[in-house]
């Protein structure tokens, strides 16, 4: 291969890595670029808990607010959860519970949820949150204190 082609092959390959890594980008989330934005992503997730009626949930959900370990709690009824348990295939009408918070809070979060949950096993899942309106999640960082590490 001449030099001539080595350096056209290189600039093609090149080209195409970068388009590439472009598009990556902005699939992903990661170009922010042109934005405004301050958040940091990852600072705040959105926990998930099912429970078994609205009063569970509501009582979860005050406890979750009124300890700081949550901003918001979104109560939204009547879903339905098939699921194996004991090697059986269960269906039951669930209440699932939208949990905004620092994500440094999350193990505390989860450690209140399992100690006032009726079920054996309860859900506690999260997703951080990557974007977002920022004065919205600003109010989250507000209400929620970050975790003080020892």
């Amino acid at each position: 291969m001449t030099i001539k082609q080595t350096i056209l092959l290189s600039t093609f390959l090149f080209g195409l890595l970068r388009r590439n890594l472009i598009f990556a980008r902005e699939m992903s989330g990661e170009c922010l670029a042109n934005s405004n934005s301050t958040y940091i992503a990852g600072t705040h997730s959105v926990a998930y808990v099912t429970t078994p009626s609205e009063d569970v949930a509501k009582k979860l959900a005050h406890g979750l607010v009124t300890n700081k370990l949550a901003a918001c709690v979104n109560i939204i009824p009547k879903i339905t959860s098939v699921y194996e348990w004991e090697g059986k295939i269960n269906e039951d009408p669930e209440v699932l519970m939208m949990i905004k918070t620092r994500t440094s809070r999350i193990d505390e979060l989860t450690d209140y949820v399992k100690k006032n949950h009726p079920y054996t096993v309860c859900e506690v899942i999260s997703l951080p949150i990557t974007n977002g309106n920022d004065a919205y999640l600003k109010w989250v960082g507000d209400i929620v204190p970050a975790r003080q590490c020892n």
